[in-house]
């Protein structure tokens, strides 16, 4: 599973074919909705993927991105999907209210400290390519692509939270997904759901009191302008399901397939440390522009927040039935055996 240097040899293998295979493909677009703005991590992976299309494509396949606002919010980006007006789009944590098992990556405390091992597990075919975690999307005419973490989820607020006692009556805005609010309501917080490009003024204006995002989220919106604090939990990563619309992934010839998995296993190194980077740049940039005071919780003060984040488990199980409690099963078997291997190495 652990596959860092063993996948090179895999693309490798790819590459050497991929010039065979390109008199298969026909003159094409694919439109790609992104829930970022450009510049994002989103963005990033969409830019490789799209030039990794036109590569292996001899120049016959052409992918046209589509940032955050193009395509109005973020539930048309996902309805245009379902319905084929796009053929590729990006879902997250508001894509609960249409895939309700993809909040399992909404799980606070589920995943390990380790962000490339997560990443490896998240894209492995024990996990990806699972008939449940398939099914889930397949059932809402959607396929899944590859699953991209985009960095740990931070907390910013307007006050030091160290313990849930700090986060009594805090509103904070959650996208519209029910295991988070619930989440944050099992933390003892007062959850508000904002629409992502109104979410600066709602800040500003107090309408909101706390935020939750990825570094590089926070700086490129310019959120830490309007917050005081911003905390470091490693509760959760943002993450995002790159997924296509199910009978134009089902149109695809085999050929076209192949040239899409053999880049979905490029960009899994390639967006893990691109996420990293942006993410180190991006805080060094709000520390430089601002005085917003970084709090870094201890493992103490995290198991005081992952107690009480163990029950929502059960939140997504009732939601999700016995194809939700099987995901969720295979996943924490997933990253314990991971984390198990990594410990022998």
């Amino acid at each position: 599973m652990l596959w860092r240097n063993s996948f090179c040899a895999a693309v490798a293998l790819g590459l050497a074919t991929a010039g065979t295979q390109a008199a298969a493909f026909e003159s094409q677009t694919w439109r790609f909705g992104l829930e970022e703005i450009e510049g994002s991590v989103q963005y990033e992976y969409a830019a490789k993927f799209a030039e990794l299309m036109d590569e292996k494509s001899d120049g016959a396949i052409t992918v046209e991105l589509y940032p955050y606002g193009q395509l109005g919010g973020l539930t048309d980006i996902y309805d245009a999907a379902q319905s084929g007006a796009i053929q590729l789009a990006f879902g997250s944590g508001f894509l609960g209210g249409t895939v309700p098992e993809s909040q399992i990556f909404s799980l606070n405390f589920v995943l390990s400290d380790d962000e490339w091992l997560n990443t490896q597990v998240l894209n492995s075919d024990d996990f990806l390519m699972d008939d449940d975690f398939q099914a889930s999307f397949r059932d809402r005419d959607l396929h899944p692509i590859a699953v991209v973490p985009e960095g740990w989820q931070v907390w910013t607020a307007n006050q030091e939270i160290r313990t849930p006692d700090d986060m009594s009556g805090l509103a904070i805005r959650t996208m519209d997904n029910r295991l988070l609010r619930e989440t944050y309501q099992a933390y003892g917080a007062d959850p508000v759901t904002v629409e992502y490009g109104e979410l600066y003024s709602a800040l500003q204006l107090g309408q909101a009191e706390g935020n939750i995002q990825p570094v590089f989220a926070h700086e490129e919106m310019a959120f830490y302008e309007v917050q005081d604090y911003m905390i470091f939990a490693n509760h959760a990563q943002f993450i995002a399901t790159f997924m296509g619309n199910r009978d134009w992934w089902d149109g695809l010839s085999d050929e076209e397939r192949e040239i899409i998995h053999e880049a979905r296993e490029e960009l899994v190194e390639y967006i893990h440390d691109k996420q990293q980077e942006l993410n180190t740049d991006r805080l060094e940039t709000i520390k430089e522009n601002s005085d917003i005071e970084i709090i870094e919780l201890s493992q103490d003060e995290r198991d005081a927040f992952a107690e009480l984040a163990h029950p929502v488990r059960q939140t997504f199980v009732d939601m999700t039935g016995e194809r939700g409690e099987r995901m969720l099963d295979k996943l924490l078997n997933l990253v314990q055996e991971a984390q198990l291997e990594e410990e022998d190495e």
